[in-house]
């Protein structure tokens, strides 16, 4: 089939349409060209079509293929440009083009992927189906251009791949819908597709859905990578998981394996303690002690059979890899340990709350004004409640501080003493073994105030500019004094005047609020985002929690610990690169 190129525009203009004409102009040749420009428009039209979801394409040649979208708007436009005489192609196609614009080489293939991240979302995907692919895709975006100018020379490369659980979900069906009243429909539809998810996660009929729902899909993305990337596990491989609000517990909860039965065993436990601290006539005790070797017999079976049942059928593990690094952001994990019954420590080891034997390193990243997100270093150590968080480096700060080089500072460093005496002082300072952790400023709240100059080093700026902004920012600082780990007291810092508690060492901190711990963590828990110098705090508790996914502060937090070994062996300075 002979077929002419399409008219472009300037054809177009010389050739006029002929349903213009006779309404605008009596012109003498029309005849002959309104002929040829019918000719023309013949020529023009496609000899195959597909259609597709949300675009069409047309070939008119082997290499004049064209696309459209057929959106409303631009069908509106496409007709209106006909209308005026412009060919379909030339007033809204889009020409594809068969093959590469430059040729490819053997260099050219993407780098081999040493370590995946699989990111799990939280709350509210019911209400916005795929939202967790765009996010992905955001932080992939970022931590390319990241990548890019700051990792360039390593072998390392991350790839970002989403988890999305929530859409496979039975549940409860349309029971919840069922019942929600029509007033104010839309707000409650926005509940119910996004807090919902929570009341479910607690609900005993609806947990375990939950739990295997996101089992389940880490393990078929993690399968399905090495089988299209079979050398991925042969060269040492890693695997990390990215989680946001309340995906952070149920992949805590698939990884440590807690299950509330658990706790349920322990509070029975608990009750039997209680019964034998209590005075018991001797019929109760006799019927109190059949019961408890009852129960003891009752375990030794059931061991027994689970012991026969791992002998004939090896179990699974719940993944199918070990996650070498998990990072919860904006997470409420901490508030669900403290329900839990997790209570501090004195180890400073993170085995209290995630053994290393499952995951190398947890890390806890939140917005200082997120409303969801809670702290978990004092689950681990009780007084690094009074211990500010790692502020994250800006991506764009010269020369930063590596983290594991940056040392704990107080939230509210003691006021110096002036006319308060050594003995005063020791009977204000209360004992850290009978006082609970006292009321606190927020570690935001200075951060706005004498902006970014006191965020990168207001400690290191001097002893009198410190205590004047810890004076005028500190709430509590002139009327309580800090109290610290159980079996350390605090010492007030200042002109060679020290307060301790009788038969406890002190711990030390100087006046700048630097500390001096005699037992801290292994590894820094708790990492916060830095707030903008002009950022409004009421309008940030609204935003921040959904704001993680486009920061590139968030994107070289990541990468710096994901490449942290690769970085190390090409660079002795660590981050100085950078």
């Amino acid at each position: 089939m002979e077929v002419s190129k399409p008219v472009d525009g300037k054809e177009v203009l010389y050739y006029l349409p002929p349903f213009s004409l006779p309404s605008l102009f009596k012109w003498r040749g029309y005849k002959e060209k309104s002929d040829a420009a019918c000719l023309k428009r013949k020529h023009s039209q496609a000899i195959h079509s597909l259609k597709l979801s949300r675009n069409h394409v047309d070939w008119h040649s082997v290499d004049e293929v064209y696309l459209y979208s057929d959106a409303t708007t631009s069908k509106i436009a496409r007709t209106v440009t006909q209308k005026l005489g412009f060919s379909k192609a030339s007033s809204s196609g889009t020409r594809l083009h068969r093959g590469y614009v430059e040729e490819a080489t053997l260099e050219d293939k993407p780098p081999q992927t040493s370590h995946i991240v699989f990111v799990v979302h939280g709350i509210g995907q019911k209400m916005d189906q795929g939202r967790i692919i765009k996010n992905t895709a955001m932080m992939r975006d970022t931590a390319r251009k990241i990548e890019e100018k700051y990792f360039s020379n390593l072998a390392t490369h991350v790839e970002f791949l989403p988890v999305e659980w929530r859409s496979k979900l039975t549940l409860d069906g349309d029971t919840v819908d069922s019942i929600t009243p029509d007033k104010v429909r839309g707000l409650r539809d926005m509940l119910n597709s996004s807090a919902m998810d929570i009341m479910y996660y607690t609900s005993p009929l609806y947990r375990d859905e939950l739990v295997k729902g996101l089992q389940q899909e880490l393990n078929r993305l993690y399968t399905l990578f090495c089988s299209r990337n079979p050398e991925f596990e042969e060269k040492g491989g890693k695997v990390s998981i990215v989680s946001h609000s309340l995906g952070c517990v149920i992949t805590y909860d698939i990884m440590t394996g807690w299950n509330p039965v658990r706790l349920y065993e322990q509070l029975l436990q608990k009750e039997e303690e209680e019964l034998e601290d209590r005075w018991m006539s001797y019929e109760e005790q006799r019927l109190l002690e059949e019961l408890y070797i009852t129960k003891q017999r009752l375990r030794e079976i059931e061991e027994r059979l689970h012991g026969l049942k791992a002998s004939t059928i090896s179990k699974p593990p719940v993944l199918k890899f070990k996650v070498e690094n998990f990072f919860c952001m904006g997470s409420p994990l901490a508030v669900f340990l403290a329900l839990r019954g997790i209570r501090p420590g004195n180890s400073g080891s993170q085995d209290h709350i995630l053994p290393r034997t499952i995951c190398n390193r947890l890390l806890n990243i939140f917005h200082p004004t997120d409303p969801v997100a809670y702290r978990l270093e004092p689950l681990i150590l009780k007084h690094y409640s009074n211990i500010s968080p790692v502020q994250i480096h800006w991506y764009n700060t010269a020369n930063p501080l590596p983290y594991d080089h940056m040392k704990p500072s107080f939230l509210n460093p003691t006021k110096e003493p002036t006319s308060v005496t050594d003995s005063e002082s020791v009977s204000t300072v209360p004992s850290p073994t009978t006082s609970p952790v006292m009321v606190r400023r927020h570690y935001g709240e200075s951060i706005t105030n004498i902006g970014k100059a006191s965020i990168l080093g207001a400690a290191s700026i001097g002893k009198g500019l410190g205590g004047m902004l810890f004076s005028r920012f500190g709430r509590s600082s002139t009327t309580t004094p800090q109290t610290l780990e159980t079996g350390k007291d605090g010492a007030e810092g200042g002109d060679d005047k020290k307060a301790t508690t009788v038969g406890t060492p002190p711990l030390p901190h100087s006046s700048s609020g630097f500390l001096e711990p005699t037992v801290e963590l292994e590894h820094r828990i708790d990492f916060e985002l830095r707030e903008g110098l002009v950022e409004s705090r009421y309008w940030s508790a609204v935003t921040s929690h959904t704001a993680y996914w486009s920061s590139l502060d968030i994107a070289l937090f990541l990468l710096t610990f994901m490449c942290k070994h690769d970085q190390e062996d090409t660079d002795k300075s660590n981050l100085d690169t950078i």
